[in-house]
C-alpha cells in the first residue's frame, strides 16, 4: 500500500519537507515582533522550551498515526477505533487546512509581487512595477493564481518527484538566502539596537500569562500541528526510519529558522528606523504581519539606493520559497484523501482540490474586507487549536498506548530503554492537552 501512496527516498528528504511545512510566514514576521514584545529573550527561552514540551510530543503522534495506517486523517481516526466523531475531525481539519491554504496564498502572492516589483524597477518597467505591488484586486487575483499554480505542479508531482524533489532544493536555498541577509543586515546602522531588544533578556516578563500564552500559540502552530500535514508526510515515511530522531530535527529546523528570522527582521526594523521609517504601531508595540512585510521593510529597502533593489530581490525570493514550502504541505492532506478515499489519480485530484481552494481565495480577494480577517480567525484561533487539542486527546486517551509505541520501534528498537518512551505518554496524556486548553481558552477571553 504505501509504495503505490508514494513514499520518501531519504531522512533528508523528509525532513526537508516536514521542516518546509513548519517553515513558513508566520515564523518569519510573527516569531520576531512576538519576541521584541514580549521580553525579547525570555520570549526564545519559553518558546523554545514549549516547542518541545508541546509541540515535539504532538508532532511524533501524528507522524506515528499517519505512518501507522498509511491514510490522511479521516481515515487515519477511523481506523484507530475514532469512529464518526473523529472522522468528522479528521474532515474539519481538511476544511481548516484547505481555507488556511485559500488566505494564505493571497499573502503569499503579495511576496511574489514584491518579488517581481524590483525586477521591474531594474529594468526600467516603472509603471509595472508600481501596478505589481498595488495590492488591488487584479494584482491580487494575478498573483495569488501565479502562487497558488506553482503549489499545484509541484504537489501534482507526487510525493517524490514534486515534494521531495522541491524540498530539498528550496529548504537548503531558503538556509543560504537567511544567512546572507542576515550578514548583510547586521552591518546597517540601528541595527545593533535590533539585536539587543531581541537578545537582551527581560526576565521580568517570564511568568507574565501574555507571554507564555504567546510562545504556546507560537511553538503549536509554527510546527503546522493538528490540520493533517505532518500526519500525512508521516504516511509516507519508510518503515525502518527512527521517527522520533526525525521529529527532533524537524522541531530544531522549525526553532532555528524561526530564532534567524529574528536575527534578520528585527535589527532590519531598527535599521529601518534609522533611516526614519515609523516601526511602531500607535499602541507602541513594534508593527507586525503583512504590514511588517509590506510596508516597513519596503520602505528600508527603498533606502538603500541601488544596493535596496538587489537586497529586496533576495529577501522577496526567500519569502516566495518559505511560503511555497508550507503551501504544499497545505494542500497534500486534502489531496492524499481524495486520492486515498476516491481513489482518483493523483495529478486529477491535486488540480480539482487544489481549483476549489483558489476560487475560495478569488471570492475572499474580491471580498477582502468582509472576509479575510474571518477566515484568518476561524481557522487559526479557533479551528486550529481545536484539532490540536483533539489530537492530543485521541494519541493520549482514545489509542491503546501500545499502537503507537509499537509504531515508533520498527525505526527505533531499542526504544524501551529511551527517556522519550517514559515520559511521552505522559506529556500525551496531560501536559500537551492542558497547554493547549489554556491556549484554546484564552482566544475566547
Amino acid at each position: 500500500m504505501a509504495s503505490s501512496r508514494g513514499e520518501f527516498k531519504s531522512s533528508f528528504g523528509f525532513v526537508m519537507a516536514a521542516a518546509g511545512s513548519a517553515v513558513g510566514l508566520g515564523n518569519i514576521w510573527g516569531f520576531p515582533t512576538q519576541t521584541a514584545g514580549n521580553g525579547g529573550a525570555a520570549f526564545v527561552l519559553v518558546y523554545i522550551i514549549l516547542a518541545f514540551l508541546v509541540g515535539y510530543p504532538v508532532l511524533m503522534a501524528e507522524f506515528t498515526i499517519g505512518r501507522y495506517t498509511r491514510l490522511a486523517p479521516p481515515d487515519a481516526y477511523k481506523k484507530l477505533g475514532g469512529g464518526k466523531s473523529y472522522f468528522w475531525i479528521g474532515i474539519l481539519g481538511l476544511v481548516t487546512v484547505g481555507f488556511i491554504l485559500s488566505f494564505y496564498s493571497i499573502i503569499a502572492g503579495g511576496m511574489v509581487a514584491y518579488f517581481v516589483e524590483p525586477v521591474g524597477r531594474a529594468l526600467g518597467l516603472d509603471a509595472f512595477a508600481d501596478w505589481v505591488i498595488s495590492q488591488g484586486e487584479t494584482s491580487n487575483l494575478v498573483f495569488t493564481s501565479i502562487f497558488f499554480l506553482f503549489t499545484i505542479l509541484i504537489v501534482s508531482g507526487g510525493v517524490n518527484k514534486g515534494i521531495e524533489k522541491w524540498s530539498k532544493r528550496f529548504m537548503p536555498m531558503l538556509f543560504v538566502l537567511f544567512a546572507v541577509l542576515v550578514i548583510y543586515v547586521l552591518t546597517l546602522d540601528g541595527a545593533m539596537e535590533g539585536v539587543k531588544v531581541y537578545l537582551l533578556p527581560d526576565f521580568s516578563k517570564i511568568l507574565d500569562p501574555k507571554l507564555l500564552t504567546s510562545a504556546m500559540g507560537q511553538a503549536f502552530f509554527s510546527l503546522s500541528l493538528g490540520v493533517g500535514g505532518m500526519l500525512v508526510y508521516g504516511s509516507y515515511t519508510s518503515k525502518d526510519a527512527n521517527l522520533t530522531r526525525l521529529g527532533w530535527l524537524v522541531t530544531l529546523c522549525d526553532i532555528g529558522v524561526a530564532f534567524i528570522a529574528g536575527l534578520l527582521i528585527i535589527p532590519a526594523m531598527y535599521a529601518a528606523s534609522n533611516l526614519g521609517t515609523e516601526i511602531f504601531d500607535a499602541s507602541g508595540a513594534l508593527i507586525s504581519g503583512p504590514n511588517l512585510i509590506f510596508q516597513v521593510l519596503p520602505g528600508l529597502f527603498d533606502s538603500m539606493g541601488s544596493i535596496g533593489i538587489w537586497v529586496a530581490f533576495v529577501f522577496f525570493l526567500l519569502m516566495s520559497i518559505a511560503a511555497l514550502t508550507s503551501s504544499i504541505a497545505m494542500l497534500e492532506p486534502v489531496v492524499a484523501y481524495v486520492v486515498d478515499s476516491r481513489k482518483i489519480k493523483r495529478e486529477k485530484a491535486t488540480w480539482f482540490t487544489g481549483g476549489f481552494f483558489w476560487l475560495v481565495s478569488l471570492i475572499i480577494v474580491f471580498n477582502y474586507q468582509a472576509l479575510f480577517d474571518l477566515v484568518v480567525t476561524a481557522t487559526t484561533v479557533y479551528s486550529q487549536p481545536f484539532l490540536g487539542l483533539a489530537i492530543a486527546i485521541f494519541a493520549g486517551w482514545v489509542l491503546k498506548k501500545n499502537v503507537l509505541l509499537n509504531e515508533l520501534k520498527n525505526g527505533y528498537p531499542e526504544l524501551e530503554g529511551s527517556f522519550f518512551y517514559k515520559v511521552w505518554p505522559i506529556f500525551l496524556k496531560v501536559v500537551c492537552p492542558i497547554l493547549i486548553l489554556v491556549v484554546f481558552l484564552q482566544s475566547f477571553l
